[in-house]
């Protein structure tokens, strides 16, 4: 069943159902699956505990202040505004905050008492077994944009069409490969990742091929998502300062005369990109490339479970590197965290990095010392840190500032607490010139206090 179906049968909103999912901090894994489709455990609970969910829904759908909140839950006013500040929710003029505020999600972070929520989903799934680890809130805006793919009443209702154009936008290493996949798992679309040499005119098995011939033939196959890689440097706009290749004007020209075509021929078009500030306007021109998604550098829980998953990846219980991790606790969350605390605005695979290097190590002591009496301490996590720090250069720094500035503009409002978190990240970089020593004697009152 999926989750439409179910919260059109129990008259519950499928936002209501969402953020309840992120309010109560619930596994995607254990609620729902990629194309939505809701997990046993999660529909038990939504059956059993309708009343509570019709609550939870009228709730968020008030508008209210602090002090309603606070008396609402029982709970000190001080403790609701760290709460709610922390989330930096969007609030009216007057003071009242809108429906993306939950009274139970506040209280449930001060300590209520949900264990009823929790007992229906007791097997936490495992790391290695999740379809992907945080992320859900890009997970479920996502799920947003792509509302005419996994339902139809947008269309029969409403008009609104089909996305044709989508731009996934960040700093390299993030992911963006992986949620181009994740959108085709939703929509149910192939993916087809489109080669460099796609691009313009080239031989292929001896015949000469475009690449105009390469997406008519694309349109001619059913449901085909195309994954662009370099989506900012082939739709940059040509300006006066700026020139660009006639290669990429040319592939930019012929996207440009089909992509009115590509909604009947169900085909989806997905764009990486490390920034949109330069692409051309005209691409972004409603019905075009119109959605953007902004894909972040994990934060710091996410980069706790990316490298136990990381380095647990493959192993099986009785290998030497699970014995190892056992014996210091590393086989746990918590050991990761102070680690983690240090990899601000690290992406995806500096991650990997630092788990590989790490990996590299421990077997390099093991092959000296034949034991597996080994201690994870401070000196080997800080070791295989600066290796992984490596690509952490100016440039990605400077790539990470200009995707803030990318994402506040277009994305603010949907992503306001990651981007708060990733520009204190960022802050952590900047440098804090050193105060000068005074130049001259000291002042005899100065050697007497010395003295």
């Amino acid at each position: 069943m999926k989750l439409a179906e179910l919260a059109k049968e129990l008259q519950i909103s499928t936002g209501s159902f969402i953020k309840f999912i992120q309010d109560f901090d619930l596994e995607l894994a254990e609620c729902l699956t990629t194309n939505f489709q809701v997990k046993k455990d999660f529909e038990k609970f939504a059956r059993e505990n309708i009343s509570f969910l019709k609550k939870y829904e009228k709730d968020l759908d008030q508008n209210k202040s602090i002090e309603d909140i606070a008396e609402n839950i029982n709970q000190p006013k001080e403790k609701v505004a760290e709460i709610i500040a922390n989330e930096k929710p969007q609030v009216f003029d007057n003071g009242l905050y809108k429906s993306t505020v939950s009274s139970f999600g506040i209280d449930n972070k001060l300590g209520g008492n949900y264990q009823f929520v929790y007992d229906y989903f007791g097997k936490k799934s495992t790391l290695t077994k999740q379809d992907f680890i945080g992320y859900r809130d890009l997970f479920f805006y996502l799920s947003r944009e792509l509302e005419p793919f996994i339902n139809k009443t947008p269309l029969t209702d409403w008009g609104i069409h089909k996305p044709v154009g989508i731009i996934l936008y960040g700093p390299p290493g993030s992911g963006k490969i992986f949620w181009a996949n994740k959108i085709a798992e939703i929509t149910g679309y192939r993916f087809d990742e489109v080669k460099k040499y796609y691009y313009g005119t080239s031989f292929v098995d001896g015949n000469k091929t475009s690449f105009n011939d390469f997406l008519i033939q694309k349109m001619k196959e059913e449901k085909s998502l195309l994954f662009m890689e370099d989506f900012d440097t082939i739709m940059n706009q040509r300006t006066e300062e700026k020139s660009v290749s006639s290669c990429d004007e040319e592939t930019k020209e012929i996207i440009l005369h089909y992509i009115g075509h590509f909604e009947e021929e169900n085909l989806l078009m997905v764009g990486s990109a490390n920034s949109v500030a330069d692409i051309d306007k005209e691409i972004l021109a409603p019905g075009r490339f119109d959605v953007l998604i902004p894909i972040f550098p994990p934060n710091a829980q996410e980069r706790v479970e990316m490298i136990l998953l990381h380095i647990t990846r493959h192993l099986s219980e009785d290998s030497l590197l699970m014995k190892i991790l056992i014996k210091n606790n590393a086989n746990k969350l918590p050991f990761w965290k102070d680690i983690s605390s240090k990899m601000n605005v690290f992406s995806n695979t500096m991650i990997i990095d630092f788990t590989q290097s790490l990996k590299k190590r421990l077997r390099n002591m093991y092959l000296k010392h034949s034991s597996e009496d080994i201690k994870i301490d401070s000196k080997l996590l800080n070791s295989a840190l600066r290796d992984a720090s490596a690509k952490l250069t100016e440039e990605y720094l400077d790539q990470v500032a200009q995707f803030l500035r990318d994402v506040s503009v277009n994305n603010y409002d949907d992503f306001p607490h990651r981007i708060e978190k990733l520009k204190k990240e960022l802050d952590h970089y900047k440098l804090v010139e050193i105060p000068r020593p005074s130049i001259g004697f000291s002042h005899n009152e100065e050697e007497k206090i010395k003295k």
